[in-house]
């Protein structure tokens, strides 16, 4: 079963509509050809970078409405939808049963993990964040973290890692990559990227947007690709974990070190911890870890949850603040 999310182009229903679609041609209906202008300009103007262009191929009907295939700028693909009369764009869809399967085994893994009723303290709190970059969960607690990050400074020491297997493909990994070559050769400028992909997975714009030093950034990842076989073990099935999922090794040892077992998971000096992924709560847990807590801890941030997967949305349900990607 699949749920479509998205925004309509106009706030106005046609007479008699119910929410639903309608199984008798329209005399508004688009052609495919018109479907893939309409859908292009929309994401292009409102959706994207400024300058980023998305080209769109495979439109073909499903259940009443055209679906196609989006290609960003960066190669990325994101299967999104269009109403026939153009009226109503679905960015994203939503598989209800994977999304399911992945909820389940997030609170099965979470109850494995104790709550650290007491996080180990030490003068300089250590925080250590291991997603997959595509992750909707991922992204949703970085969201929070962010200014969590912003707001205690270098009062603590935060590293981005990530798991040591990816769900989302190649572009995953080739992100990821990005991601830890930034942070290595550019961490002052590790913050405002997220930001910037976190609002539309954007990475080839944000890069340029950030003005992250492309040279610098390239030869980091050939040589980091060359010394983990990131991309060489893509592309030998053979390798994968589980024989699905491709491995993501850079960060393997602390995988193993810390029992990580899919994304998000939170390592607060040295031990796994739970917490809310509002940055209020994420504060609340990492000050939690100093002998002597900063002036900073008594900042007040965002209660609000932000919504899983890339934009600036909040939550709008529970069960997005406790989801995460992992293979059991």
């Amino acid at each position: 079963m699949l749920f479509v999310t998205g925004c309509s182009l106009s706030g106005k229903k046609d007479a008699g509509d119910k929410g639903g679609f309608s199984l008798f041609k329209s005399k508004n209906e688009l052609s495919t050809e018109e479907a893939k202008t309409k859908a292009a300009d929309f994401i292009d103007n409102n959706l994207v970078q400024p300058g980023s262009k998305v080209t769109i191929k495979d439109i073909t009907e499903e259940d009443g409405l055209y679906k196609m295939t989006v290609v960003t700028a960066a190669g990325q693909e994101v299967i999104s939808y269009l109403s026939k009369d153009g009226k109503r764009f679905y960015p994203q869809v939503i598989d209800i049963a994977e999304v399911e399967a992945q909820t389940a085994s997030s609170t099965a893994n979470e109850s494995k993990t104790a709550e650290a009723t007491e996080v180990p303290k030490q003068d300089k709190a250590k925080v250590e964040l291991f997603v997959m970059s595509h992750c909707p969960y991922g992204t949703q607690i970085e969201k929070g973290i962010i200014p969590v990050i912003e707001a205690l400074g270098d009062k603590m020491d935060f590293e981005l890692k990530f798991c040591n297997y990816a769900m989302h493909g190649e572009k995953e990994l080739k992100e990821q990559l990005n991601q830890y070559c930034i942070q290595k050769n550019e961490p002052k400028k590790l913050v405002t990227y997220l930001k910037c992909f976190l609002e539309a997975g954007d990475g080839a714009g944000c890069i340029s947007k950030v003005g992250i030093n492309k040279s610098k950034l390239d030869s980091c990842v050939s040589t980091t690709d060359k010394e983990f076989k990131v991309l060489a073990n893509f592309n030998d099935k053979s390798t994968w974990v589980g024989g699905n999922y491709p491995g993501f090794d850079v960060y393997k040892a602390d995988n193993d070190k810390y029992g990580v077992g899919g994304s998000p998971t939170l390592v607060v000096n040295g031990q796994q911890v739970s917490s809310g992924r509002d940055a209020q709560s994420l504060l609340n847990t990492i000050c939690a870890g100093f002998n002597t807590q900063p002036e900073e801890c008594k900042k007040a941030l965002s209660s609000e949850s932000p919504a899983a997967g890339f934009g600036t949305a909040a939550a709008t349900g529970g069960a997005a603040a406790s989801g995460g990607c992992a293979t059991n």
